[in-house]
């Protein structure tokens, strides 16, 4: 009689990529935060798929984390680039929409 232990194949924990947020530097799921990006073409834009070709950066789905990067020029330094009034007048509008610390969300 063979007294080894039966081998269970258990399946793989499934890969869960991680990104840091610019504004607090926590680490958490890519899906979890939000990803602006420089395009090609050098416009910056809120990218809700987080496929769009070009330099990204991620954010916390907070205003404050918003509010501080583009108060300490945290994604200018991470998109490589200086943000123009405008590009910052709209990702301050979307900052807007989302909710503040301690409302949930």
């Amino acid at each position: 009689m063979s007294t080894t232990a039966k081998v269970v194949n258990k399946p793989r924990p499934r890969h869960i990529p991680q990104r840091t947020c610019v504004a607090c530097r926590r680490t958490t799921a890519k899906r979890e935060l939000v990803r602006i990006v420089r395009t090609s073409q050098g416009t910056v834009e809120i990218d809700p798929t987080g496929k769009t070709s070009g330099r990204g950066a991620y954010l916390c789905k907070a205003r404050q984390c918003w509010q501080l990067a583009l108060k300490k020029e945290r994604l200018d330094h991470a998109l490589r680039g200086k943000l123009t009034p405008q590009e910052k007048e709209t990702l301050l509008g979307y900052a807007h929409s989302l909710p503040a610390a301690g409302e949930g969300g």
